[in-house]
């Protein structure tokens, strides 16, 4: 492609070139599975994934290359392809209302179960059915922040590569090993086998938060379904249900506050 006086990047490409075109498919569940590929947007995603992923390809407007090119700089010493792009195409690769200019083109992060649970991991979190991508990438967020070993997706749950999630994520994705596994009760044997006591995060259950005294011990908090929580099936798996008391008026809280209360209390009693 030809170069732009001064810049060293190639001549603009709009949202009908191929290479965009191409791009743009991975905003689908089907797109990415095909390619194994999935867009990370925006500076700290970036940052996140070239400094613990692979990125194969930047996408990058003048705006944003003017603001961080560090980040280009660090992509083509990555051995990243750099694409300069015009803003129109940048909004045809944005899942958002305002596009900051800046896509990489990712390897896929998730591992096979046994990887995630290998070594002896002390705190794992199960998204169980979970369909929100912004509720699935908080609490990837969450799981990060409070030091666990992984995160596995199970059953019907959203795509940890979908948009909303990566960007919720804000970068925790490419920090923690990812697991996809379409039988639930398959995760939960390999957490038990991986030697981690199973808590069902159920807010019916007889036991409260507050009077857990086995937290300490390595654990795996299966989170359900924003709507409809863990199905029957699955809290009897489970070594017992915990739920998160409530002392107010609320009839409950949001699934990415509760299973924040629950991973942080584990981990804040195994550090104690």
């Amino acid at each position: 492609m030809n170069q732009r006086p001064g810049d060293g990047l190639p001549a603009l490409s709009g949202h009908k070139t191929p290479r965009v075109v191409a791009a743009r498919r991975l905003t689908s569940r089907s797109g990415r599975t095909e390619a194994g590929r999935f867009l990370a947007e925006g500076a700290q995603a970036v940052r996140e994934a070239l400094a613990h992923g692979t990125v194969h390809e930047l996408f990058v407007t003048e705006a944003a290359s003017a603001k961080h090119p560090e980040l280009v700089a660090q992509a083509a010493d990555a051995g990243a392809r750099i694409s300069a792009i015009t803003q129109r195409a940048a909004e045809m690769l944005s899942e958002t209302v305002s596009p900051q200019g800046l896509v990489a083109v990712c390897e896929l992060v998730d591992v096979p179960l046994a990887d995630a649970l290998s070594g002896a991991p002390r705190l794992v979190a199960v998204l169980a059915g979970i369909a929100d991508p912004g509720n699935a990438g908080t609490v990837l967020r969450v799981a990060d922040a409070a030091g666990a070993d992984a995160v596995i997706f199970a059953g019907d749950t959203v795509d940890p590569h979908n948009g909303k999630c990566v960007r919720a994520s804000t970068g925790s994705l490419f920090h923690l090993p990812v697991s996809r596994e379409r039988d639930v009760a398959t995760a939960i044997e390999a957490c038990r086998a991986a030697g981690l006591r199973v808590f069902a995060a159920d807010g019916y259950a007889d036991a409260g938060l507050e009077s857990a005294d086995d937290l300490a011990e390595p654990s795996a908090w299966v989170l359900g379904n924003e709507a409809h929580g863990l199905p029957a099936e699955v809290l009897a798996l489970a070594d017992r249900g915990i739920r998160v008391p409530i002392y107010g008026k609320a009839e409950s809280l949001n699934l990415a506050t509760a299973a924040s209360l629950c991973l942080y209390a584990s981990a804040m009693a195994a550090h104690r």
